[in-house]
């Protein structure tokens, strides 16, 4: 491997070490529900955030609290020797896409059948360190 290249790669894995990510799949919600709360955190401080979903009245909230904390915890585990308090952590990137779909039937007047689709999602999550307070 040549001096350049080893030097990208030494770079690029410096700037993944400050990010951690979180995945949650196949959650029995809908996305669109679900988007609502993300939404909220989005861009906040971790602190913050945490703090939001703790209060927010949705079933949602809860999975979100719980995902954001074990994203904490990855990046935690990434940096042994920082403290989180030091990092000035924030939610950089929150995705909820959909997932599959349960589809039931629901009897319907005349004979009819109508479908019911049970909607589930995929929630990412990406925590940062601030590199400003670093320095």
């Amino acid at each position: 491997m040549g001096v350049r290249k080893r030097e990208m790669a030494e770079r690029i894995k410096e700037e993944k070490k400050q990010l951690a990510f979180a995945k949650l799949n196949n959650c029995p919600t809908s996305p669109r529900k679900m988007r609502l709360v993300a939404d909220l955190v989005r861009g906040e401080k971790v602190e913050k955030a945490l703090q939001i979903l703790r209060f927010s009245p949705k079933e949602a909230s809860r999975r979100l609290e719980k995902l954001l904390l074990s994203a904490i915890a990855n990046w935690q585990a990434k940096n042994e020797d920082a403290s989180i308090e030091d990092a000035d952590l924030f939610v950089k990137e929150i995705r909820v896409d959909g997932g599959s779909m349960l589809k039931r039937l629901r009897p319907a007047p005349q004979g009819r059948a109508h479908r019911i689709r049970k909607r589930s999602n995929h929630v990412t999550i990406v925590v940062a360190a601030n590199n400003n307070t670093q320095s």
